[in-house]
């Protein structure tokens, strides 16, 4: 894809018109959001406010068709630029992407427009086996809408949050594609929270745990997952091994819990550990 952001970053009417187009498309948001997200890093946020308001127009027409995504994703992966281009870490980055993307949760962007209501009459009506589950949490004292309510903006919004990395990383291959080659994956292969990052990330927990905020909860472990990945990413980097490692790695992370939280734990012991500094001296 590396041409076509060639062909973007030749001005400000190629990206604005890529942008628009790659966001009618209802599944191509993510190509929208990366574009704007390419200009950011490259230009700033100034000059690149006409490509973002060039996508913010039809994903802001999806908003109002009951789909939020594609528009939080765009304002998502804009503040994680701009906070990229400005402090060059990733680990900043993310934070700063998930204390947003937890008040996104928190103000009801990603409930459907009508409340979580219909929605469970719907269910309600179409499974017997559904209607009598919602009965028995009401009977135990479980506000059915509440867990509703948060259940679908604590997905949506973690959706949104790890498609907002995934548009950046892209974004940020592209431009050391163009401007930097190699410059992305040595950047990504460093990426290792520091102590004081760490803490933030529980205090950001406890905090959410404290105040009722369970957007922060969630949120506040994307930054160490991410931190996993890229763990994985070094350590294989340094021993030169094979690209399907990579494969088989993200095949296991995709389809089962315990690997999602090995890396976890592996990106939270690295704080302490330095695997890849570890590897690199002893090679």
């Amino acid at each position: 894809m590396l041409p076509l952001a060639r062909w973007v970053m030749r001005g400000t009417p190629h990206a604005a018109g890529a942008a628009a187009a790659a966001a009618l498309v209802p599944w191509l948001f993510w190509l929208s959001a990366a574009i704007a997200s390419l200009v950011t890093l490259r230009r700033g946020l100034a000059p690149a406010m006409p490509v973002i308001i060039a996508a913010a127009l039809p994903t802001g027409w999806w908003w109002t068709r009951g789909d939020s995504i594609p528009l939080a994703t765009l304002l998502l992966v804009t503040l994680m630029a701009v906070v990229l281009r400005a402090r060059r870490r990733w680990s900043e980055t993310l934070i700063v992407g998930a204390l947003a993307a937890a008040v996104m949760v928190q103000l009801g962007v990603f409930l459907p427009p009508g409340g979580v209501d219909p929605l469970l009459e719907t269910l309600r009506q179409s499974s017997p086996e559904f209607a009598r589950m919602l009965d028995e949490l009401a009977a135990q004292g479980v506000s059915t809408e509440r867990l509703a309510t948060l259940l679908i903006g604590g997905i949506t919004g973690l959706i949104v949050m790890l498609a907002s990395v995934a548009c950046l990383a892209l974004a940020r291959s592209w431009q050391a594609g163009l401007y930097n080659p190699g410059g992305f994956r040595s950047e990504f292969h460093g990426l290792r929270l520091t102590r004081r990052e760490l803490l933030g990330l529980f205090a950001m927990a406890i905090v959410g745990g404290l105040v009722t905020w369970p957007a922060l909860v969630f949120m506040s472990w994307v930054p160490l997952l991410i931190g996993g990945i890229a763990l994985i990413h070094g350590l294989i980097g340094l021993k030169g091994m094979n690209g399907l490692w990579l494969v088989a790695f993200y095949a296991l992370l995709l389809t089962t819990w315990p690997m999602i939280l090995i890396v976890l734990l592996l990106g939270l012991v690295d704080t302490f550990a330095d695997f890849r500094g570890r590897l690199a001296r002893s090679q």
